[in-house]
């Protein structure tokens, strides 16, 4: 498997991660713990060996279940990139939204990057990833009620403690990239970018391409949008929070699918399915390191990482980005 190398740093990465997001649970609509126990092994055994996720995905449980399948595996076979600034335990930090957790309990999240907070969720991160030390370490939302210097101090600690290899950043825009970079040499971040979402692409990648940041993309498939499996009217199971979501509506489900249905049959000549192309696509565009792809079992592992031996000419990448750069999403209505 093709390793890329992110930023200036010495961690390297596959094309494709496995997003460990939905296995938690969490906003996801529920996990089952042996088909995601499973689900992460099919990826390390297809050459998918960098692992994606975060305390709050499911609340700690994703984490663990990193663990629980990682463990035994040599650990320098694979890499874990985690995050930290979340807080649903207190009233601290920057207010972010109020949720319901794997119980169906109400809470309030809060974003939150102290030096206290960091390290004290490193050590937690550490304890239920079952190892020693995390390749990547991400801030997952900027936190207005912290300094961005001494988010990134603590962060530099733990790097020399040798407790984390690289630091990265989540949903940063470049004024705040610029900010970190004052402090410690990131080497990522981590933003959604899809055929359908593509906001980055105005001066996010442009940033990473000039400072050498590695972009690491999430949701490529538009939270399973770009599958072409989701149609008008589609019912979500309870907890989803795709129901409502705005590239969800039945106006711009329809929309994704006539874009679909343009580059179906570059699908069809390398028999493929849509998401494989698309999540090709995604693979090879400008600034690209890595693209998370999440999965909550075997089968969904296996034809996420076919993708990564179809060859895409540049005809068709061009042919693909055509008919990507036609698409619109429908204004939304305000009341």
């Amino acid at each position: 498997m093709e390793l890329r190398k992110l930023g200036k740093s010495d961690v390297m990465v596959t094309p494709m991660a496995f997003g460990a997001w939905a296995i938690g649970g969490w906003m996801w609509g529920g996990a089952e713990e042996k088909a995601a126990i499973a689900a992460i092994k099919a990826a390390y055994n297809a050459g998918i060996t960098t692992i994606d996720t975060a305390p709050v995905y499911g609340f700690g449980r994703s984490e663990e279940l990193v663990g629980k399948a990682m463990e035994g595996i040599p650990r320098d076979n694979y890499q874990i990139l985690t995050k930290f600034g979340m807080n649903w335990q207190t009233e601290e930090g920057e207010y972010f939204f109020d949720s319901v957790d794997n119980d169906g309990k109400p809470f309030k999240m809060y974003k939150w990057a102290s030096k206290k907070k960091i390290v004290q969720e490193c050590e937690d991160s550490l304890r239920r990833l079952k190892t020693d030390y995390i390749d990547l370490y991400q801030i997952h939302w900027p936190d207005a009620t912290t300094p961005i210097s001494e988010t990134f101090e603590a962060v530099q600690q733990l790097i020399d403690q040798g407790k984390v290899r690289a630091a990265g950043v989540c949903n940063y825009n470049v004024q705040q990239v610029d900010e970190a970079l004052k402090t410690i040499q990131i080497t990522s971040n981590q933003v959604p970018y899809s055929m359908v979402n593509r906001s980055i692409e105005m001066n996010v990648v442009e940033q990473a391409i000039e400072k050498d940041l590695g972009i690491i993309a999430y949701s490529p498939l538009q939270r399973g949008l770009l599958t072409g499996k989701i149609k008008p009217g589609h019912k979500f199971g309870e907890g989803d929070t795709r129901e409502g979501n705005r590239f969800y509506t039945g106006e711009n489900i329809m929309r994704t699918n006539k874009l679909l249905e343009k580059i179906a049959p570059i699908a069809e000549k390398h028999d493929a399915t849509l998401a494989q192309i698309v999540i090709k696509w995604t693979i090879h565009r400008p600034g690209v390191a890595c693209v998370l792809v999440g999965a909550r079992d075997e089968d969904q592992v296996n034809d996420n990482a076919q993708s990564l031996s179809i060859s895409l000419t540049d005809k068709e990448l061009q042919e693909i980005t055509n008919a990507a750069d036609e698409f619109s999403l429908a204004e939304e209505k305000v009341s």
